[in-house]
């Protein structure tokens, strides 16, 4: 996340669980996001940029990190994953475009990798809808309208350790950079 964030911090309850080691599973996740989706006074308590995306941080389900997220028609996030991190998110307002690989990845020791003629997978998410990820997820999430801003809802267990940020030519995809979480805030 690169561009300036809003920077408030917010607490949804969440219902309560059994307590464990492994976090929340992302049908938790999925189902936080959607609630949190539905929550028209906190949707827009978040500032709308119309140059760039803009955000507010909450405390998620079971040690989760969320964010609520602003996305400016045109604006998205570029080919990345959540570093091991599983996840969900859900559209609160307008449409996001979801492009995602059907491909596990290596985690280590590669820099360019060809991809197979099907691996590509598209959805469009609007209206409360969202979906689940695992922790070896690679997509890119944008908002495609000309004219309509969007607004999102993201969480992830664990807290992102990092996210490896990715180019795509073709069916080929290269590793770029890796970004690590104190360069968001």
């Amino acid at each position: 996340m690169t561009d300036a964030p809003a920077t408030t911090a917010v607490r949804i309850p969440t219902p309560p669980r059994p307590a464990d080691n492994f976090g929340p599973t992302a049908a938790e996740l999925l189902d936080f996001v959607r609630r949190t989706a539905a929550d028209t006074q906190l949707i827009t308590s978040l500032p709308l940029d119309p140059e760039g995306r803009t955000w507010i941080r909450l405390d998620g389900p079971g040690g989760s990190e969320a964010w609520i997220i602003g996305w400016p028609p045109g604006t998205g996030t570029g080919w990345h994953d959540h570093g091991g991190s599983r996840g969900a998110f859900a559209a609160a307002a307008g449409e996001l475009t979801e492009q995602s690989l059907a491909a596990q990845l290596p985690t280590e020791g590669w820099k360019t990798l060809e991809l197979a003629d099907d691996a590509d997978r598209e959805r469009r998410l609007a209206d409360g809808r969202g979906r689940a990820f695992g922790p070896h997820h690679v997509h890119q999430v944008f908002n495609a309208s000309a004219a309509t801003p969007a607004v999102s809802v993201h969480a992830y267990y664990p807290p992102l350790p990092l996210m490896r940020r990715y180019s795509r030519s073709g069916p080929v995809l290269r590793l770029e950079e890796v970004e690590r979480p104190e360069g968001w805030e």
